[in-house]
């Protein structure tokens, strides 16, 4: 091999190694970047009971994202902690917010907010208790289960004071993501029922993102971590061969 053919490898040697270097370095920021963005937006918990079939199943961990009261929509699944229903975070659906009037069931058996039925593709069963028509007070929000058959909601508790409500300033978080077990790995979607009420539903937090982010890092990690060892296995075959055609 020329002189000349050897400084052009041994650029492209040095070259290919710094972009290597970077590949990792950009990695490692993407990786950390999105733990730490990650871990500031959410929190992680297990769900307890199955009330919240098919959504999330119990021992699912779900990823909630820190929120006021004030942001919660209609159709959000939320985490909070009312001493009234117990000493625990509990994981339900707000069906209804301050001020609004709900009752169940119309003709088709559906959940009723405003006088407006509400399409529920969510719920494991049909079917549901009836709710003799109840305005939800201010500052407050109605929960459900997905699961009616079996949930311990805002049902049991139409003759407390604030007519089975719970104060919003008692949610901790939005529910995005079930991320265990990884064969139930989802997002939990805004339904879109409640879309057409005043308010609307809340938009999705960057689960996505912050999971591309934290994709991106491993990736080029693992890709620049490898380019070493496979560029120098290849100019050893290279080298081999050379010396063997020069035998």
């Amino acid at each position: 091999m020329s002189s000349r053919d050897t400084q052009a490898n041994s650029g492209h040697g040095r070259l290919g190694n710094v972009l290597s270097g970077v590949a990792v370095a950009v990695g490692c920021l993407l990786f950390l970047g999105g733990f730490v963005w990650g871990a500031l937006l959410y929190r992680p918990y297990t769900v307890p009971t199955d009330s919240m079939q098919p959504t999330v199943n119990p021992g699912d961990r779900v990823l909630a994202q820190r929120i006021h009261g004030d942001q919660v929509h209609r159709g959000d699944v939320v985490v909070f902690n009312d001493p009234l229903w117990g000493n625990e975070p509990m994981v339900k659906r707000v069906v209804a917010v301050g001020g609004d009037r709900i009752a169940c069931c119309d003709k088709q058996g559906r959940l009723t907010v405003n006088g407006e039925p509400v399409d529920e593709p969510y719920l494991l069963q049909r079917g549901q208790a009836p709710i003799p028509a109840t305005t939800v007070p201010r500052g407050q929000l109605f929960m459900l289960g997905d699961n009616r058959q079996v949930s311990m909601d805002s049902r049991v508790h139409l003759s407390d004071v604030d007519h089975g409500a719970v104060p919003s300033g008692e949610v901790a978080a939005r529910v995005d993501a079930v991320v265990w077990p990884l064969g139930q790995l989802k997002e939990v979607t805004r339904p879109t029922a409640f879309a057409a009420l005043p308010g609307g539903v809340s938009t999705p937090g960057p689960i996505t993102w912050i999971a591309s982010a934290v994709a991106a890092g491993v990736l080029l990690i693992l890709g620049g971590a490898a380019y070493g060892p496979i560029v120098g296995r290849r100019r050893r075959r290279a080298q081999r061969r050379r010396v063997l055609a020069g035998a």
